[in-house]
């Protein structure tokens, strides 16, 4: 087991302290491999199929719920003392590491009488899309009891977050989904890939002359958190890091992570490569570049370890191509849906969302379905004049002379992020529009696909 946690333990930018996230990300792994799925239905209907549900309250958990909060945590996700203990930490430190979440994050949970059913966590966070900085709700560390399974607990809890989120103004959430199916019941719809690769050390690529060099650094070099903020604002989809934030992204690696630079001739740093060595295996955590040179400069410092490895194993990211920049491309690549989203209110997310200038005026109407989030079910004009945008309810569309465009909040999310196109999405009969709309909503949407690496 603790094999697999090493592995969860890779990416986990977010603001709180190391015991929790050591808990959540033990959580993930959990998610992944046992939970079950609740049953999707409305919030009201989950009220009302409630056994005594006079005996249930929802509220958000504080400090006195420490306790309560560490131990449905433990039992759902079957975390034992003693293999805490063997990762470094002290029973001391496991229990009040995780105070300082309660205080920082948004934690919502169902209560039966005193004692603590369920329980969900929004990280707060921001998130590049298409140059603009988003404010994101990151949600993660669903558990619930065995015994209260079955009444749509999660489900509420989520009703619940949504409102949060948009009285917050995270206008776009976030999530690693242990159910595609589960998620998108409720609005969220996979926005990313993940590629995983392993090349062989016969096709590490040939070296190439650069200028600078590579130097190994401490994990909290300031350069190397530089490279990496500079990327993030540069990529559609990255998450933005904070301080935090890469405190935990770091904590819960082993002792054998290094990371390393490359400086051009002027000492600037251009790129790194996080990895580690175990068994023969070069392992990449993640790998950054801001120029040719710079990838250059890395792939010759990794081929540099071909007489002490079999192979290269890492993760890549869509608009980030590997096997084909590679001399040998025929490598070991497999893709899979990575993470999903969801906009939390479409009004304000389509005010700020940066689509491409378009010298035409234009104006449609917008129907969007969404049973999660009322105020996003029903109809909305979006203007588009003189290069701006303006988007609006409308009670009385039907009435104006725009072109519909319908479909679900899902649907909108997965073409606004930029992951599948709309002449995609209505071939595929997920927009319900006549067909000449669809070319402007093509020139509408910039085309890039979001970089989007961490986990939490």
């Amino acid at each position: 087991m603790l094999r697999r946690l090493s592995g969860l333990f890779r990416l986990f930018p977010v603001d709180f302290p190391a015991g929790f996230a050591l808990i959540f990300c033990v959580g993930l792994y959990y998610n992944e491999v046992k939970a079950k799925p609740e049953r999707s239905a409305g919030f009201k209907e989950m009220r009302d199929n409630m056994e005594n549900r006079d005996l249930f309250t929802m509220r958000e958990l504080g400090d006195r719920d420490l306790e309560q909060f560490n131990s449905l945590l433990k039992y759902a996700f079957q975390v034992t003392s003693d293999e805490m203990l063997k990762t470094g930490w002290q029973e001391d430190e496991m229990k009040y590491s995780k105070a300082p979440m309660l205080q920082n994050a948004f934690v919502l949970g169902w209560f039966h009488g005193e004692n603590l059913a369920s329980q969900i966590v929004i990280y707060p966070m921001e998130v590049n899309i298409q140059g603009e900085r988003f404010a994101m709700g990151g949600i993660t560390g669903g558990a619930t009891y065995p015994e209260y399974a079955g009444r749509g607990l999660i489900h509420a809890l989520m009703s619940e977050c949504l409102r949060h989120m948009r009285e917050n103004r995270q206008y776009i959430s976030i999530l690693c989904p242990y159910s595609i199916p589960f998620y998108r019941k409720m609005g969220w719809e996979v926005i990313s890939d993940k590629l995983s690769f392993q090349i062989k050390d016969t096709q590490l690529p040939r070296r190439k002359p650069v200028p600078g060099m590579v130097e190994r650094v401490p994990l909290d070099s300031e350069d190397l958190k530089n490279v990496y903020e500079y990327f993030a604002l540069q990529h559609h989809g990255a998450l933005i890091r904070d301080e935090v934030g890469w405190a935990e992204y770091w904590r819960w690696e082993t002792e054998d992570m290094i990371a390393a630079i490359y400086y051009n001739e002027k000492h600037r740093p251009l790129g790194y490569v996080a990895y580690s060595i175990e068994n023969e295996h070069f392992n990449i955590k993640e790998l950054i570049y801001l120029n040719q040179e710079a990838r250059h400069g890395l792939w010759n410092y990794i081929s540099a370890h071909f007489s002490m490895i079999n192979d290269v194993r890492g993760y890549n990211y869509p608009g980030e191509p590997l096997a084909f920049l590679l001399e040998d491309s025929e490598i070991r690549e497999t893709i899979e849906p990575n993470v999903m989203g969801r906009i939390i209110d479409v009004q304000e997310f389509l005010s700020r969302y940066p689509f491409e200038s378009f010298r035409e005026d234009l104006q449609l109407h917008l129907r969007i379905h969404d049973r999660m989030a009322e105020w996003n079910e029903g109809d909305f004009l979006l203007w588009v004049k003189n290069g701006e945008v303006v988007c609006e309810p409308c009670a009385d569309c039907e009435d104006d002379d725009a072109a519909m465009v319908e479909m679900d909040i899902q649907t909108l999310t997965t073409m606004l992020m930029g992951y599948k196109r709309p002449t995609y999405l209505y071939q595929n009969e997920r927009i319900q529009a006549d067909y000449h709309l669809i070319p402007y909503l093509e020139r509408l949407i910039p085309i890039e696909k979001p970089y989007f690496s961490d986990y939490f």
